[in-house]
């Protein structure tokens, strides 16, 4: 139960994300928002080990080439995501992004030569008919938006492509690396790369308290989002968190249907017919099958 409900935390933390970084975008560019995401999740992590286990900030020194890459690939995830958000909405980026997922299993089954099952072939076949016939149904419902619509579902599959390569080269690390101390050099990194593209003086607006505290909290979704995901892997099976995990889009569409209902008008919400909803539980229970129910059992 304990790896379930850790699970279910990081789920959770994921599928209000994506709605709190399209509030975010009212006051802040996508990269400077990716930048203190990672600058503040760096920063916990460095506090954290300084006085826990100075040694194992010895990491910076030589960083494996590895783990320079997945940083790459993740600061790639993360801004197409955040890219996503802004031209598509919250609940396409949701849906789309876990064609993530689906690539990872496809590298299992080339690179790590994972077993390929009838149910795993099903499961694929159902997600790809879920994932064309959302991404159908909301073009037509966004007519007027089409070009921003494609954008941002070109930015989406960009962060996904960037998410599996990421999860294939954090798979081979773990093995031999502790997760948090990969995590210092994965969240570090961006730090640097983004640099650039950060609008500073956006740090100087004399924006409302809760703006800063939404940002700051953005950060610290990231540490525990991905704390809580590592050590649910001590406590219950793979497959299991799997399932918990791919739920996420369900939180972000519950949330979104709230915020209708009750009149909460933090962002234009982009209407979601029946169709694409259809679409949306076909890309979930696909994914499932594809991912989660065949999973090997971890302890």
């Amino acid at each position: 139960m304990k790896g379930i409900l850790l699970a279910a935390t990081t789920a959770l933390l994921w599928g209000i994300l994506a709605i709190a970084l399209k509030v975010a975008l009212n006051y802040f560019d996508s990269y400077t928002i990716v930048w203190s995401r990672f600058f503040v999740a760096t920063m916990v992590l460095i506090a954290y080990y300084t006085f826990k286990k100075p040694e194992m900030l010895k990491v910076y020194k030589r960083p494996p080439l590895m783990m320079i890459a997945g940083a790459v690939l993740l600061a790639g995830n993360y801004i197409g995501y955040m890219q996503g958000i802004n031209y598509a909405g919250p609940a396409v980026t949701q849906i789309i992004i876990q064609t993530g997922p689906v690539m990872l299993g496809i590298i299992g089954f080339t690179v790590f030569k994972e077993k390929i099952n009838l149910t795993r072939a099903i499961g694929f076949g159902i997600a790809t008919v879920g994932f064309g016939l959302f991404y159908y149904h909301q073009l037509n419902e966004m007519i007027s938006q089409k070009e921003a619509l494609n954008k941002g579902v070109l930015w989406i599959l960009g962060a996904a492509s960037s998410w599996a390569g990421y999860a294939f080269f954090n798979k081979k690390l773990v093995q031999k690396h502790h997760p948090q101390q990969i995590n210092l050099i994965i969240f570090g990194l961006p730090v640097l790369l983004f640099l650039p593209w950060v609008d500073f003086n956006l740090f100087v607006q004399s924006y409302e308290w809760w703006v800063w505290l939404l940002l700051i909290a953005l950060g610290l979704n990231t540490v525990v989002a991905y704390g809580t995901l590592s050590a649910a892997f001590k406590y219950t099976e793979a497959n299991k968190i799997s399932i918990v995990i791919i739920m996420n889009p369900v939180i972000t569409f519950i949330v979104l249907e709230l915020m209708v209902w009750f009149d909460i008008r933090w962002f234009n919400i982009d209407k979601v017919s029946p169709l694409a909803y259809a679409g949306a539980l076909l890309v979930i229970v696909g994914t499932i099958l594809a991912i989660g129910l065949s999973a090997k059992k971890k302890h």
